[in-house]
């Protein structure tokens, strides 16, 4: 006898395994959100010109183009406790380097872009990685609740405790908030070893161990190719994947200049930028919160509906707003909604794609969606150069259009798919 999913699921805590992976990927975003609020003001103070600034923006995508399956490869061939600790000595190690350039006073915009290059390199593993450990340590009718748990411990570090913190120690030396990231990496490196050995590589479901033992087998035999095929005959991942491209897209050309627009524009001084973007970050923080839960009463099919078209709508708003306070709330709405999305689309991947080429498909995924983002912020740079209003509305206004064409797709789409709901277990 089976009953709803959602009403169990709320009975049924995730776990002390989930827990660590969770404490884990917290330390990691709070050393993350030091260097993605250092860098862009580091350059800053060396340039104020949108093309130049949006080119850190570009860069961060960069690997996910060339290094998306390399890594999704490396995820599901390899122990995933290993690969998250390796990515973060990676980026570790990049902090400690710029830290040590700008004390010595020789940083400049050409360290800065390697520097943000190596970043994504660790970046790519380390988020192909958790991501996969994810359905490992929980239940498939737990992972709309665990991704809105990660989801909000990454908004709520980076926005309300790493921008801040990064803010207020650039305003003191250019150099703090780098130290401060170099040393947040080891936290997340020790944990990431004391993951079980449950995350290394076989996903946990309801089978036995010698069927586990066998995923691991297959996923040294097939060929990244295989996630290729999975990928192009699956239609409705197909169809999904071009449509988070375009409006993941518009979403980066939006905020290709988004903190040279809040100092030059809205007038806010350093020390405060990180204070205003804790603004934002407490609407993407609710839009975390909330998902699971209008998941479990609506589905996910029309939640990704609505939440894309709110963040087209507020984005738009956002470049339209007389000052930063209304500026603030449009884009805090904006944040939430892109969170809200994140949670089910997120959930509905872990669910849909096989345990043994998950890492491989998501790396397809990523390369496809996230390798189109270095143009498109390359462009919302060049278009900042006339107005750094106008990438805002553009891309905004582009969001919205594209998502009310994509309205079947989304809705029946996703429940042709089986992916509106988590899966229904027997008792």
């Amino acid at each position: 006898m089976s009953e709803p999913v959602a009403k169990r699921s709320s009975r049924t805590a995730l776990g002390p395994d989930f827990r660590k992976l969770w404490t884990a990927a917290a330390f990691s975003n709070l050393a993350d959100g030091l260097g993605r609020t250092a860098v862009p003001l580091a350059a800053i103070a060396l340039t104020t010109d949108p093309l130049a600034i949006s080119v850190i923006s570009a860069l961060a995508f960069v690997p996910w183009l060339i290094f998306g399956l390399p890594a999704g490869m490396i995820v599901d061939r390899f122990d995933r406790r290993i690969v998250m600790a390796v990515a973060n000595t990676i980026r570790g190690g990049v902090a400690l380097w710029l830290a040590t350039l700008a004390v010595t006073g020789t940083l400049s915009l050409p360290a800065l872009f390697i520097g943000t290059l190596v970043f994504g390199l660790g970046e790519t593993m380390f988020d192909n990685a958790t991501n996969a450990v994810i359905p490992a340590v929980v239940q498939r009718s737990q992972l709309d609740r665990a991704n809105g748990w990660m989801q909000a411990a990454q908004v709520t570090i980076d926005s309300f405790i790493a921008t801040p913190i990064a803010g207020l120690l650039f305003a003191v030396a250019l150099a703090l908030p780098l130290w401060a990231g170099a040393v947040g990496y080891l936290a997340p490196i020790v944990l990431a070893l004391l993951l079980p050995v449950s995350a290394a590589r076989a996903l946990r479901d309801e089978r036995g161990p010698s069927d586990a033992r066998a995923d691991r087998a297959v996923a040294h035999r097939v060929p990244a190719r295989e996630a290729f095929d999975y990928l192009w005959h699956h239609r409705y991942l197909r169809a999904m994947v071009v449509f988070t491209s375009f409006t993941g897209s518009a979403l980066s050309f939006a905020q290709a200049t988004a903190m040279l627009f809040f100092l030059e524009t809205m007038k806010v001084p350093v020390a405060a930028v990180g204070f205003v973007t804790a603004g934002i970050g407490l609407g993407a923080l609710a839009g975390a919160t909330i998902a699971p839960r209008l998941v479990a009463r609506y589905g996910r099919g029309p939640v990704m509906l609505v939440a894309t078209i709110s963040a087209g709508l507020t984005l738009l708003l956002t470049g339209l707003a007389p000052n930063v306070w209304t500026t603030v709330a449009a884009y805090a709405v904006a944040a939430g909604s892109v969170s809200g999305w994140n949670v089910p689309w997120g959930a509905l991947r872990q669910q849909i794609v096989p345990a043994h080429m998950f890492g491989r498909v998501l790396g397809v995924i990523r390369s496809f969606t996230w390798g189109l983002f270095p143009l498109a912020t390359l462009l919302g740079g060049w278009v900042g150069r006339v107005d750094l209003r106008l990438p805002f509305v553009i891309g905004g206004a582009a969001i919205v259009v594209v998502t009310l064409t994509a309205t079947p797709l989304l809705i029946g789409g996703t429940r042709r798919a089986g992916a509106d709901l988590a899966i229904t277990t027997d008792d």
